[in-house]
């Protein structure tokens, strides 16, 4: 199984190979069969579930590589990541265009010992600021290919606009609010080639607003983008953050063998 760039996709030939117990093999026909009862999917774009786990000597290897296998199988894109500090083991970003399928690895996930200690619901868009950008630019945010090739740093969180008695977002005009936007993004693109950052909508269906992907080519990087771009007046106005996970894009085994803990 490969990914945009032809390169093998992370993990997967690590977890078909390992799948061969009778409870990995469970894992991955719970997440095929997700579907059978109709898909629950939007108009456009794709469904996306961040899962934040713990994994410790409970957690089968070769289960938890069964349902990512069998996600990535069924057409979902699954990125694996190594989580830095106290929050999590390992992360799992998953999109696909149906949210049963994307329920079924999140259950498998935690069937495989993993213990889910954040999570985030959310979908692809194009923000209504964004009309009339060019075609192949709506469609890389509806249906992005992940993980970018040769951008390992990882970093989520998800974000708000304001609505205080002071600074309130929804408060003020459209044009007004599509100006600030437009500044927003010419900061951001200070980081093109550098930075690849994905915004997906997740108003009515999580805590916030929306959450937001960011991979680079180093560490620093996601730190001097976010940094930078607080200034800007649409952040440092209206914006306000939630916590963050950053970690190292790396295939499930190699995440699992950095955690120490699955067996």
């Amino acid at each position: 199984m490969t990914g945009p760039t032809g390169a093998p996709v992370a993990g997967a030939v690590a977890a078909e190979a390992s799948a061969s117990r009778p409870e990995a093999e469970a894992a991955a026909v719970h997440v095929a069969r997700a579907g059978a009862a109709g898909m629950v999917s939007p108009v456009d774009g794709l469904g996306v579930l961040h899962l934040f786990c713990h994994v410790g000597p409970g957690t089968d290897r070769a289960r938890l590589g069964a349902a990512v296998a069998s996600a990535r199988q069924a057409g979902d894109q699954v990125v694996t990541v190594s989580v830095l500090g106290h929050k999590a083991d390992v992360g799992l970003m998953a999109l696909g265009p149906d949210l049963r399928r994307l329920r079924a690895l999140q259950g498998a996930v935690q069937a495989a010992g993993c213990t889910v200690t954040a999570s985030y619901v959310s979908l692809t868009e194009v923000s209504e600021y964004a009309a009339g950008i060019p075609e192949e630019m709506r469609q890389a945010r509806l249906y992005p290919q992940l993980p970018p090739a040769d951008k390992p740093a990882f970093c989520f969180y998800p974000m708000s606009k304001r609505r205080g008695d002071v600074h309130n977002w929804y408060a003020m005009g459209f044009e007004e609010r599509k100006e600030l936007m437009l500044g927003h993004g010419r900061v951001g693109r200070r980081f093109h080639g550098r930075v690849l950052q994905l915004i997906t909508g997740s108003t009515g269906l999580d805590d916030w607003e929306w959450g937001v992907t960011l991979f680079a080519t180093r560490p620093d990087d996601l730190k001097a983008c976010v940094y930078e771009m607080r200034f800007d007046e649409a952040s440092a106005r209206f914006a306000d953050f939630g916590p963050f996970w950053a970690g190292v894009v790396a295939d499930l085994d190699e995440a699992l063998d950095l955690s120490g803990g699955a067996r």
